[in-house]
């Protein structure tokens, strides 16, 4: 895990803390949608190539900055929902 995940992942131990089973479920199976997901890859695809323009590159660092976010968060709700009492 790198160092920036790690940090957000200890930022985020807070929130984890404060997510109930049911919000836990929902935040397991959000998703982006598919106008999103292809803009992202898309997006991908052309910083791979060296394509990005400094509007695109911004974009795309944004998009990977909410899935990071959005990973650890959704990492916290199953754990959560892995060892609650049954």
């Amino acid at each position: 895990m790198s160092t920036a995940r790690t940090a957000l992942d200890e930022l985020l131990e807070p929130v984890g803390a404060c997510l109930t089973p049911e919000v836990a479920e929902r935040l397991t199976k959000l998703r982006a949608p598919e106008s999103v997901q292809a803009r992202m890859e898309e997006l991908a695809r052309k910083s791979e190539e060296g394509t990005l323009s400094d509007n695109e590159r911004e974009e795309y660092d944004a998009f990977v900055s909410a899935g990071n976010f959005i990973a650890v968060l959704q990492s916290k709700a199953r754990r959560l929902l892995k060892d609650r009492p049954v």
